[in-house]
């Protein structure tokens, strides 16, 4: 038992992390757009496509962290310290994004500053969030099972690229979410903002897919060793099928395949980082077993999770099923 249980927290803390990225990302991503569009109506449209759902979305936010506090308390004791400023620039960030977005509609008409708030605070949080999640994948200086690092050890050229190709791929969320809820000039607009954003997003990938084994030998022998190279290769395969699926969806018109596509990208890129990092939790040096907390509070822990996720999935697609349909020019939530 105390072999598995690691691995099944590590199961759900990956969950969790997959639906706030796919969740959030798509609302942060409407953030990461507001300035393409100076039209206050598309503005409102965008806001409102994303009203019922936009705070709901972060709880799994909330469930990343808390289960990686309470399951694994010696790395996040590692990777707290490491990252503590992009973690606190994401925090803040998205608390301006937050407040924003509930008082640029009480201080309409002069809600400019809002405005500001809220694509300054999506981008910084979608741009740190990848700086996190580079600076993990760079390698976190461990000694003693302590961080033993400087403040700025996160600040790498790859880790920076990770935070530019994140802010560029919950655009291209963003924007496939668009083309599939609203109608009018703005859908039209979405979809002509996707189509460029996806050719950057296959960029990014490409490139740091190429950078990760170039950088970090393990991840090499991972991808490239016999028969490694025959059973991986569907991964970057699928990914390609699915940037097709997302192309053709936007020229032909179709309304949900673009989203999903996008979301199918989004899935193979952390597979594939699951793939080349487990079972490192703090990569290089320590595993999801060397930083495991005792297995009665992992027990503990988990049944209360295995109690609530299932409400809690149940709740969200709910909400998401009661407020499905497209949203027109001048309705709203608000």
């Amino acid at each position: 038992m105390e072999l598995y249980l690691p691995v099944i927290w590590a199961a759900v803390i990956a969950v969790a992390v997959v639906l706030y990225v796919v969740l959030d990302g798509f609302d942060l991503g409407l953030g990461i757009l507001f300035p393409f569009t100076k039209d206050e109506r598309e503005r409102d449209q965008m806001m409102n496509s994303v009203a019922p759902f936009w705070d709901g979305n972060e709880t799994w936010l909330i469930l990343g962290g808390g289960g990686l506090w309470v399951a694994f308390p010696t790395a996040y004791a590692v990777i707290m310290p490491a990252l503590y400023l992009p973690v606190i620039a994401m925090l803040l960030a998205l608390v301006f994004r937050g407040v924003a977005f509930e008082f640029r509609w009480v201080a309409k008409p002069d809600h400019r500053l809002w405005d500001i708030a809220f694509t300054g605070g999506s981008t910084l949080a979608a741009f740190a969030q990848g700086v996190i999640l580079g600076g993990l994948l760079d390698g976190i200086t461990v000694a003693d099972r302590q961080f033993a690092g400087g403040p700025f050890d996160w600040a790498t050229p790859f880790a920076l690229l990770c935070g530019v190709a994140v802010v560029v791929g919950y655009a291209l969320l963003g924007a496939t979410w668009l083309n599939m809820r609203v109608t009018g000039a703005l859908e039209i607009k979405a979809r002509g903002w996707a189509r460029g954003l996806l050719v950057a997003v296959m960029l990014f990938m490409g490139v740091i897919s190429l950078w990760t084994p170039l950088l970090f030998e393990r991840i090499a022998t991972i991808w490239f060793s016999m028969p490694n190279f025959l059973y991986l290769a569907p991964v970057p395969l699928l990914a390609l099928g699915c940037a097709l699926i997302v192309w053709r969806g936007l020229d032909h018109g179709s309304a949900a395949a673009p989203f999903f596509g996008t979301v199918g990208l989004f899935l193979l890129g952390f597979i594939g980082l699951a793939i080349s990092n487990f079972p490192y939790l703090v990569p290089p040096s320590l595993t999801v077993w060397d930083t495991a907390a005792a297995p009665e509070s992992q027990v503990f822990m988990l049944i209360g999770v295995v109690a609530l996720l299932p409400v809690i999935l149940a709740y969200t697609a709910f909400m998401y099923w009661t407020f499905r349909g497209r949203i027109r020019p001048g309705e709203g939530y608000h």
